[in-house]
């Protein structure tokens, strides 16, 4: 007996992932998929500025006993620690093991409460400070179905949005690299340019968002030899934005 799946169909234990894919695939990067043997025999590809691990525990997705392979879990926490950049979604890096649910806490700098340490400290503090990746946000992230019982596994990582004691957005640096964690990611506009802000903060490449941007639901391209940029709109209303230059005016 056969089973078929059609990919479009909306499901409740899905499109929290699938807006990652959508929102990648209207953005200014080559996007690969990678599989864990490709990193366990190649390692990281030189081009590769970020690594994407978004599902639920127990999913192909996610990864599940895959993160249990040694030399691919110190592949990835070597080549972040070395600058690389890395974003979990949902239960990232997730599989019960030696006390740990997500093999990758450390460098995502949360982990998952699944029952085994309920007693012990734990730090969820959300930081005052505007961060980079948030600039754009003026309303309530969307994420989705969430995650619950997520919480900060070192006091370092800065907690960007909370809910009900959960993390919900946090950053981490590790080493010379940056982690960000989200609990999930709808598509929406204003979740595709989170996600634009969270790829450029973990490639540590922020600095590319202050020249030709716009703010959400408008993006423009710019022609400097004709001195002449162009905005674009891209939803059904009439938009106000604000176009950032590459020489650091901005334009209303």
């Amino acid at each position: 007996m056969s089973h078929h799946v059609h990919h479009a169909i909306w499901y409740k234990q899905c499109y929290s992932y699938y807006g990652i894919l959508e929102s990648l695939s209207g953005m200014p990067f080559d996007v690969e998929f990678m599989s864990f043997d490709d990193i366990k025999q190649n390692g990281i590809p030189e081009d590769v500025g970020v690594i994407i691990n978004a599902g639920d525990a127990g999913t192909s997705w996610s990864g599940d006993k895959a993160w249990l392979d040694e030399q691919v879990v110190s592949t990835i926490r070597e080549w972040v620690h070395q600058g690389g950049g890395f974003v979990g979604v949902g239960e990232p890096t997730a599989h019960e093991h030696q006390g740990e649910f997500f093999q990758l806490a450390d460098v995502l700098g949360v982990q998952k409460e699944i029952g085994y340490s309920l007693s012990l400290d734990k730090y969820n503090k959300q930081s005052e400070e505007a961060h980079f990746i948030l600039a754009d946000q003026y309303e309530p992230i969307d994420f989705g179905e969430s995650m619950k019982y997520v919480y900060q596994s070192n006091a370092e990582t800065k907690v960007l949005a909370m809910e009900e004691g959960d993390v919900k957005v946090a950053v981490n640096e590790f080493g010379e690299g940056r982690s960000v964690y989200i609990a999930g990611l709808p598509y929406s506009p204003e979740n595709t340019r989170l996600l634009l802000r969270t790829i450029y903060w973990a490639a540590s490449e922020e600095a590319i968002m202050q020249k030709w941007h716009t703010t959400v639901q408008t993006e423009c391209a710019a022609y400097p030899e004709a001195g002449k940029f162009v905005v674009i709109n891209n939803s059904y209303e009439t938009q106000q934005t604000t176009v950032y230059k590459a020489d650091g005016s901005k334009r209303h």
